[in-house]
């Protein structure tokens, strides 16, 4: 089972998200900048959802700092923002970010946006 965090302000946002998300995944959030770096770097999760508007912590520096811990090479991250679509995707391409999923998010096709920033994983074979 894939590690998500989620770090958003709202928390409306990051608990719709992280209850369309945990059927599949051990899901993880934080509402402030300060708490999700803690979270991130205690957990070393497979994906990070960062809102880029946050008030404490940007996300940006977020990014950066996750992206240059070695430990969390592994990590994929994604802007998770209702910035303008040519603003996040340039904050994403600058900070190296692997995508981008745009808030409002459409419940039907959002776990499956987020497992196309993971790795596949076999599930167990079942043993005779």
């Amino acid at each position: 089972m894939s590690v998500v965090v989620i770090i958003d302000d709202h928390p409306e946002n990051a608990r719709l998200a992280a209850r369309l998300l945990k059927a599949k995944h051990e899901v993880h959030t934080a509402f402030s900048g300060e708490d999700g770096l803690a979270l991130v770097f205690d957990l070393k999760p497979d994906l990070v959802l960062v809102d880029l508007g946050l008030p404490d912590v940007d996300g940006q520096t977020i990014i950066a700092m996750v992206r240059q811990n070695p430990l969390l090479n592994q990590t994929r991250i994604v802007a998770f923002t209702a910035y303008p679509e040519e603003v996040a995707a340039e904050i994403a391409r600058v900070y190296k970010c692997d995508g981008v999923i745009h808030k409002p998010i459409n419940t039907r096709n959002f776990p499956s946006q987020v497992a196309g920033f993971l790795p596949f994983v076999a599930p167990p074979v079942a043993q005779e």
